[in-house]
């Protein structure tokens, strides 16, 4: 819960702090403990009898002694128990009364119903008023951490309890760190809410606010009302509170609508609206600032964004991911959970797709909205892709065919638009075996383009054919043996490959860019069967790629140590550029070396690196640095070197701790340091406390802006650097059964983000 003192009294009046369960969560930091694991529940055993109940529906009273008086009245004592179909109790005396259907008992009374246990000294219930009541009570929620004390207890024939001049806390200590009193709560599980009239919140005894009224949900099902409020700052926008409202729809539909206010730039409307029906799942999301007092202009500032996705008709596949924003700028100036402020566009897709056992058709529209005062990229609109696999008996070879049908536009009209058409056919020849592989194809690439909006002057032309065949012949060497290493048992690999490809050489400076870029020249790159992304420009290839991998193995094949190395060798001295316009003399590329350690289960290293042996000289790298050294303890060191991005030279450091001061203390801490320019691009420090009933964070963070052209004219202020602290709160139990706070969102509070060590998808 992030709050604000000065604000937070305020907004209680109206509170009705709830529960949202995501239709689909995923930790990020799984090796971290969950306090919750530590946080036990009082539980009681069941009141039995010392007799096998014959009757379910009869109610059974055993005790050492009784007495009926006039076949009405029955007295009982001594170790009195009585147990119904619905409820259990034990006491000393009980009082039973046959025509009014009534019962009272005192003396170290024990309650028990489904969802409770009650202690208390006298207890009554009788058929006309349908409720069972307990004076003078000691209460204990079933499979919840909620307890309390009530002056009056009752207990409806649904299971609903109402409680007068009472108490409600989930601390479990004999006095709680927060202790709610009130003159009447009201709980039932069944409705999943909870009720509470004339309370005080109490920490430590000490009373910190009066509520009239606010309702609570005592389960983790979903709930409209309030949740808590966020409490922020930051340079970009000053103050910052919010204060979302969960709508619970339907039990497959919900909404959040959340005002958030900044004192810098105004009141800000995020809205978000998420469905789940059978394979279809999606969400619709907008946030709307009427006017933003910190530009020199009254226009409206938006974001929004559509996804879905889903499967119908056994074979059919739709997905959709849509976002706009109102301006270049509003990334950096306002924030957006669904973008980073560092992204240089947005991504815009829709995409049906059919899939059948040996072929697959695919129909999207995809554009890229680029922000700042760069090329505007082209769009499809649309573009039609169909392949197929077809398995032939002839020495085992398959048939593939890849077919494309796009149509490229962009908003610049001074640049031309295309159509274009493309076949790849062939024939693979696949061999594996346990210990080698050998993976042959050859195909026939045609293209067809039709351009237009082309000028004069333009080296462009308006119909353009290239035909080009492609052989590739791609194998490796799976070799093994095993090692003793400090008396374990250890196998090592010994992975050679190589391979092969040709494709002759064509000049195609008459095409235009569309949907085409470099790819990395990485390890794995070695052995693609191209040099470029799209289909615009196919590179010339007569070439050896060899790459040679060795790794550690435990006996259950757990990979320990990976070390990998691998160049092309060009056996045509000269290539051809992506733009075209000039060659790459050279009979080698960049040497690609790939590297994994796993020095014990706390300690990891992984790096990568792309060295140019012939001018020697480091193109790019990257490392990182993994050791969790105890349980809640996390260092992770990384460096990043980039020699050429747009012209500048990028490398950087960055730190990343996590450690536990005690069992309920937390601190995350980051620094970026840009090395290039000789500063610290990026500060984050976070504690959190943690208990079984509560928590708080405080954080804060200083990184540097981004900057889109023109910002300096938008914006009325602009900082190279923007700080600012979080705060959050949390009581548990007040906002559904208790749940650990977590430490992932500050992992992630940075421009990078937090890459887990062991896995793949990061």
């Amino acid at each position: 819960m992030h709050f604000h003192l000065k604000f937070f009294t305020l907004f209680i009046l109206l509170l009705s702090v709830v529960s949202r369960q995501a239709f689909a969560e995923q930790s990020i930091a799984e090796n971290l403990i969950d306090v919750n694991a530590t946080c036990p529940i009082t539980a009681y055993e069941k009141i039995t009898l010392n007799q096998e109940i014959t009757d379910k529906n009869a109610i059974t009273i055993v005790s050492k002694y009784s007495n009926i008086d006039k076949n009405i009245i029955a007295t009982f004592s001594g170790g009195v128990v009585m147990v119904s179909k619905e409820q259990r109790i034990s006491a000393e005396q009980l009082e039973f009364n046959r025509l009014q259907e009534s019962f009272n008992a005192q003396g170290n009374i024990h309650f028990q119903a489904n969802n409770i246990d009650v202690f208390s000294q006298s207890i009554s219930a009788n058929k006309e008023h349908q409720a069972t009541i307990l004076k003078k009570s000691a209460y204990q929620l079933a499979n919840n951490p909620a307890h309390g004390k009530a002056g009056e207890l009752s207990i409806s024939k649904q299971g609903d309890l109402t409680l007068k001049n009472s108490s409600f806390t989930t601390c479990q200590s004999a006095q709680p760190d927060w202790l709610l009193e009130a003159s009447k709560i009201y709980i039932s599980t069944r409705k999943n809410r909870g009720e509470a009239y004339n309370a005080k919140l109490k920490f430590f005894g000490v009373p910190v606010f009066y509520i009239p009224y606010f309702s609570f949900p005592v389960t983790d099902q979903r709930k409209s009302g309030f949740l808590y409020p966020k409490l922020g700052s930051s340079n970009r926008s000053g103050f910052k509170i919010e204060t979302p409202y969960y709508w619970n729809i339907a039990p497959n539909i919900d909404a959040t609508i959340t005002p958030r206010y900044m004192s810098k730039r105004g009141l800000q409307l995020l809205t978000e609206f998420r469905y789940l029906s059978g394979l279809q799942s999606g969400s619709v999301n907008l946030e709307y600032l009427n006017k933003d007092l910190n530009v020199n202009n009254s226009d409206a500032r938006y974001l929004a964004r559509i996804q879905h996705i889903g499967t119908f008709s056994n074979n059919y596949r739709l997905y959709t991911d849509y976002t706009t924003i109102s301006d270049d700028n509003y990334l950096v100036d306002l924030e957006s959970e669904h973008y980073s402020s560092n992204d240089a566009y947005l991504y815009q897709i829709g995409e049906l797709s059919y899939f059948s056992e040996n072929w697959r058709a695919t129909i999207k529209l995809q554009d890229f909205e680029v922000l700042g005062n760069h090329v505007q990229s082209y769009r499809t609109v649309p573009q039609i892709e169909f392949s197929s696999f077809n398995p032939l008996t002839l020495l085992n070879t398959n048939f593939e065919l890849y077919s494309e049908l796009s149509r490229f536009e962009t908003p610049d009209k001074s640049q031309p638009s295309a159509n274009r058409f493309h076949v790849e056919a062939g024939f693979t020849l696949p061999i594996m075996h346990p210990g080698w592989f050998l993976n042959s194809e050859l195909k026939l690439l045609q293209t067809y383009y039709q351009q237009e909006r082309i000028s004069n002057t333009s080296i462009l032309a308006k119909n353009v054919s290239r035909t080009l065949p492609k052989v590739r012949i791609h194998g490796g060497l799976n070799l093994d043996r095993p090692i003793k290493y400090f008396g374990n048992n250890l196998s090592q690999t010994l992975e050679p490959q190589i391979q092969y490809l040709y494709i002759p050489n064509k000049n195609q400076s008459n095409i235009g860019i569309y949907d085409t870029t470099a790819l990395q020249d990485d390890y794995n790159g070695l052995f693609r069967e191209r040099r470029f992304s799209g289909l615009d420009r196919i590179a010339q290839a007569n070439q050896f790629s060899w790459g040679l991998t060795s790794r550690v193995l435990t006996s259950s094949n757990q990979e320990i140590l990976r070390v990998s190395i691998g160049k092309i060798l060009y056996l045509n001295n000269s290539n051809t550029a992506f733009n075209d316009t000039q060659t790459i003399k050279t009979n080698q590329s960049v040497l690609a070396g790939d590297v994994f350690y796993q020095m014990s289960k706390k300690l990891e290293l992984s790096g990568n690196i792309q060295y140019d042996t012939r001018q020697g000289f480091t193109t790019k790298s990257a490392t990182k640095f993994d050791y969790q050294y105890a349980q809640n303890h996390l260092l992770q060191l990384s460096h990043r070197y980039t020699r050429n991005v747009s012209g500048n030279k990028i490398e950087q450091i960055s730190l990343l701790t996590s450690g536990a001061i005690n069992k309920d203390w937390q601190f995350v801490g980051r620094l970026t340091q840009d090395l290039v320019n000789k500063r610290n691009i990026e500060s984050y420090a976070g504690i959190q406390y943690e208990s079984c009933c509560w928590a708080i964070r405080l954080a804060y963070h200083r990184n540097i802006n981004s900057k889109i052209n023109d910002q300096l004219l938008l914006n009325k202020t602009h900082n190279e650097f923007d700080s600012g602290f979080v705060v959050q709160f949390v009581i548990k139990g007040l906002g559904g059964q208790q749940s650990s706070v977590g430490i992932e969102d500050m992992f992630n509070s940075s421009i990078f983000g937090y890459k887990k060590p062991y896995f793949l998808n990061n």
